[in-house]
């Protein structure tokens, strides 16, 4: 008796802590089978909410859209049923329409088969989409669970039972109270790819690559068709999530129009959407669209719509008659259509477009205009003049000490103007991510704050050189070390910087090819520099000029290096061949994204 009334005890416990916790969060998986909440009390006898769907028939995978309307409520959970059995588990799965406020749930052994809240904010207004499975009995209705406040709640609603054709009569009363309300164009299935024959014709399309058929695997396509007051719309691309564009007054995200196809659990779901700054999109429970229809085929997405012209009565819906900048992204989705931020820079025109005017057929740019740029600018700066100013301030200081320009030493004059050149490059390409940005970029990891190292050390490095001592003074052999030192960290830190930054999603150069490429050239260089240092090496052991025990090299190298002044300056024209090449393959890869 005492055990019994202990375990008694811990459940009535147990029963209590749940009522208190109750479920603000839309975890309801326990209440899966009754859609009854442990809130401590009893449901309320006449419902306030109703179920509409947008048909009355079904068939195996078609999309049914459910709504859920009434005052204003805190929780709900919504399922789809067996009409002739209704205690039976859940069928079939919902995709979602509105993330913020709703999330999928798994019931028994059905993926995504309820839909409920996320939190206790009040709504008024739900909207889901229900997938019909292949098994689907001959007849559903839909189930709904209302939380208005924590002590009053409804359970099962009722809602609308939609039939299979050619469906036999229902050997006993079903429980239908609403009747199914068309809200929504239904949605069909592409059987074939889109033709890009009439881009530049009929219709204004948007490719990349540039002239890529829709047909490949590789290629993103978006065309705008006019249709008298209407425009079709057709866009497709690799992508296992989604893909998106978007209307904007500007090259920036934010206060921008958008339009998605998001890859679900069985199909694809398309919905307009707006873009609040760099926040995830905003997707409308209005819809405008029409003539839906998608197809998923070897891992490329493809979405059509229709849509009007104009929409007046929606604020947030860019008329289709004026110009804009045109966004292209695609990326991933996870569980329920949930829509993660793309990888890649998305794909913007490089100026505005009318979509309804003269029929294009055109391309754009993964990457901006500055970023590109930026890039250009510091590969010509560390690949090109920095790395031959080394070389010349190195290996042809005795080579070309006869020689004189403007009254210094030539090997002298072409350091400094290369390094001077260095330094304006780097400057000016240092800015250009700040006035793209607007400031300071939390996106890009370390390449920045490396990017800002190289730029105190590439400033410092003139700085130093304007306070160098004479040549016979003591401190220089402390300046050498130190004008060495800091050169070399800045070209280590430069060349890591622009790794860290060629995989970065503005820029994003060709993968794997831009890493091999710059090892390639860092293979190159050392190549270089151990070819000239062995050269050196052996020119200094010919010498055998000894005062005081001691072999005086700077006097000797200076006769000694007019026997390899050939060989230096072959080995110096055949690296400068070799980093402009270098150079035009970055360049050309830069101009191509």
């Amino acid at each position: 008796m005492e055990l019994s009334g202990l375990v008694f005890a811990v459940w009535i416990f147990i029963c209590f802590h749940v009522s208190v916790d109750g479920y603000p969060s839309g975890k309801v998986r326990q209440a899966c089978a009754s859609m009854i909440p442990c809130h401590g009390s009893s449901p309320q006898p006449s419902p306030e909410h109703t179920i509409t769907v947008n048909g009355t028939e079904f068939k195996p995978g078609d999309i049914i859209e459910v709504h859920l309307s009434g005052p204003d409520f805190e929780g709900f959970f919504i399922q789809a049923r067996d009409a002739e059995h209704l205690d039976s588990p859940a069928v079939g799965s919902f995709v979602l329409a509105d993330r913020r406020l709703s999330q999928l749930l798994t019931c028994g052994h059905t993926k995504n088969s309820a839909v409920s809240h996320t939190n206790k904010a009040k709504k008024k207004y739900m909207k889901v989409y229900w997938i019909s499975p292949g098994d689907a009995p001959k007849r559903i209705q839909f189930l709904a669970t209302v939380v208005k406040k924590y002590k009053t709640f409804w359970v099962k609603i009722p809602g609308p039972i939609i039939s299979q054709p050619n469906a036999p009569s229902p050997t006993a009363p079903l429980h239908a109270t609403s009747e199914a309300t068309l809200t929504s164009h239904p949605v069909s299935y592409l059987t074939k790819p889109f033709n890009a024959s009439g881009c530049g014709k009929m219709k204004f399309c948007i490719r990349n690559p540039s002239n890529c058929d829709p047909e490949s695997c590789s290629c993103f396509y978006l065309s705008f068709q006019q249709e008298k007051s209407s425009v079709l719309i057709e866009m497709s691309g690799p992508s296992e999530g989604y893909l998106a564009f978007a209307l904007s007054h500007d090259q920036w995200m934010g206060g921008d129009d958008a339009y998605l196809c998001i890859k679900e659990a069985h199909g694809v779901h398309v919905s307009t959407a707006y873009l609040k700054g760099r926040s995830p999109p905003v997707l409308d429970s209005e819809n405008v669209l029409e003539d839906v229809s998608w197809r998923l085929l070897d891992g490329v997405l493809q979405c059509s719509f229709r849509r009007s012209i104009c929409l007046p009565a929606n604020k947030r819906r860019f008329n289709l008659d004026s110009s804009y900048y045109i966004f292209l992204a695609d990326g991933e989705a996870g569980e329920g259509g949930l829509i993660h931020k793309h990888h890649h820079q998305p794909l913007i025109t490089n100026g505005v477009y009318n979509v309804t005017g003269l029929p294009q057929d055109i391309g754009g740019s993964k990457s901006p205009q500055l970023i590109k740029i930026h890039g250009a600018l510091m590969f010509v700066a560390w690949i090109t003049t920095v790395s031959i100013g080394v070389i010349v301030a190195r290996f042809f200081k005795p080579v070309w000490s006869h020689l004189f320009l403007f009254g210094k030493e030539l090997w002298f004059q072409v350091h400094r103007v290369l390094m001077l050149t260095t330094v304006m490059l780097t400057s000016v390409s240092f800015v250009l991510p700040f006035i793209y940005r607007g400031g300071w970029s939390q996106q890009a990891g370390f390449h920045p704050y490396l990017g800002c190292t190289v730029m105190a050390l590439t400033i410092l490095q003139p700085l130093m050189a304007g306070f160098r001592p004479p040549r016979h003074v003591p401190r220089r052999q402390l300046f050498n070390w130190f004008h060495w030192s800091t050169g070399t960290t800045a070209r280590i830190l430069a060349v890591v910087t622009m790794f860290l930054g060629m995989d970065l999603s503005a820029l994003d150069l060709p993968d794997p090819w831009d890493t091999y490429t710059m090892i390639g050239f860092v293979a190159w260089h050392v190549s270089i520099d151990v070819v000239l240092e062995i050269h050196s090496y052996r020119l200094v052991c010919k010498v055998e000029v000894i005062e005081d025990d001691r072999v005086q090299i700077l006097q000797s190298l200076t006769s000694a290096e007019s026997e390899g002044r050939l060989f230096k300056q072959v080995v110096l024209t055949v690296y400068v061949c070799g980093n402009i090449l270098f150079l035009i393959a970055f360049l050309a890869a830069i101009n191509q994204i």
